[in-house]
């Protein structure tokens, strides 16, 4: 389809403004939802959480419909942060699908309405395997909330829907819910990036987590100099370097120094011979060093804490190896 076209068929100015007026007050609607949920947390959720930490066995989240892909969502979710979890597709469960849980496991149920049929009709099973349930509902007098061990309710005044029927603000309130569940985890267990690290070695975010230094710093063309070089001398390894310093080096290749073209901007304002000085009479000591072994995802973090543009990559006897620029995530 050619997009010109579409783009002249598009709806007139005014009928654009109405749309995203009519798409932020959704968002400022959903938004003020969460804040309630928030509002409402209590010790209910806490209790959830010991619950699903004193597991022995995996968490299994169990929904159906719209509900179901959020529970979906969030057992990966508990998984890849330290939770072993399972899905249990509650309209599967009558059909075999059952025979993944143990008296081991912890339930966590889903459903907006929490009188989801699929989901009640399990009910009397979970309570003869003696299963912990965890309820995430909209309705706390429901079925599933007065059959669970611990209740996080869920419940909004209304869908962004305009026939308040589309499970929208409530559908992001149970995942909001979910995640928040997830995080205090993390936190309770002390995850590691580590150990997330280990869990996730594919993709972008597998390689910005599991990469070291060394397989992303710039190894050729170094702008290396030594301390009694003069500043004019250096601008011209600053400039085949490309990384808008010169790093100081003695004899034997270790670091004592940088200089950045920032310090000389600023050096040029104050000092009308700075290009006949030598670069010891300019440079920062020490400059920040990083192992070529630690993680990458470290090095950025370094580097936006301290906020500078780059790290000089030494190795393990200290010697300059490389540079580490600032890393695109």
């Amino acid at each position: 389809m050619n997009l010109s076209l579409v783009r002249a068929a598009a709806s007139s100015d005014d009928d654009s403004d109405e749309l995203l007026r009519e798409a932020r007050a959704g968002l400022e609607a959903q938004a003020r939802a969460l804040r309630h949920v928030a509002s409402r947390l209590d010790r209910e959720f806490c209790a959830a959480v010991e619950l699903m930490l004193k597991c022995r066995g995996r968490v299994v989240v169990c929904g159906v419909g719209k509900s179901g892909l959020i529970g979906r969502k969030l057992a990966a979710t508990f998984s890849c942060s330290g939770t072993p979890s399972a899905f249990l597709h509650a309209a599967e469960a009558s059909h075999g699908d059952l025979g993944m849980v143990t008296r081991a496991d912890v339930m966590v149920l889903v459903s907006n309405s929490g009188s989801t049929g699929e989901l009640v009709w399990l009910l009397p099973y979970f309570r003869e395997l003696g299963v912990a349930l965890i309820a995430i509902v909209g309705d706390g007098r429901s079925p599933l909330a007065r059959a669970a061990d611990a209740v996080l309710d869920v419940s909004v005044d209304a869908e962004i829907c305009p026939h308040n029927l589309l499970p929208t603000t409530s559908a992001l309130s149970m995942l909001a819910v979910g995640d928040a569940l997830a995080v205090a985890l993390m936190n309770k267990r002390a995850f590691t990036a580590e150990e997330f690290a280990r869990f996730h070695p594919g993709g972008a975010l597998g390689r910005r987590l599991n990469d070291r230094v060394a397989d992303s710093m710039k190894t050729r063309d170094l702008p290396l100099a030594a301390a009694d070089v003069t500043v004019r001398e250096a601008l011209l390894t600053m400039s085949a370097g490309r990384c808008g310093l010169v790093v100081i080096v003695d004899a034997e290749r270790r670091p004592v120094g940088i200089v950045t073209d920032g310090d000389l901007r600023r050096g040029l304002h104050s000092r009308g011979d700075l290009l006949s000085l030598p670069l010891s009479s300019v440079m920062t000591k020490p400059p920040v060093t990083i192992r070529q072994d630690v993680l990458a995802h470290e090095a950025s973090e370094r580097m936006r804490r301290l906020r500078i543009k780059a790290l000089v990559v030494v190795n393990e006897d200290g010697r300059v190896v490389g540079i580490a620029d600032i890393f695109d995530e």
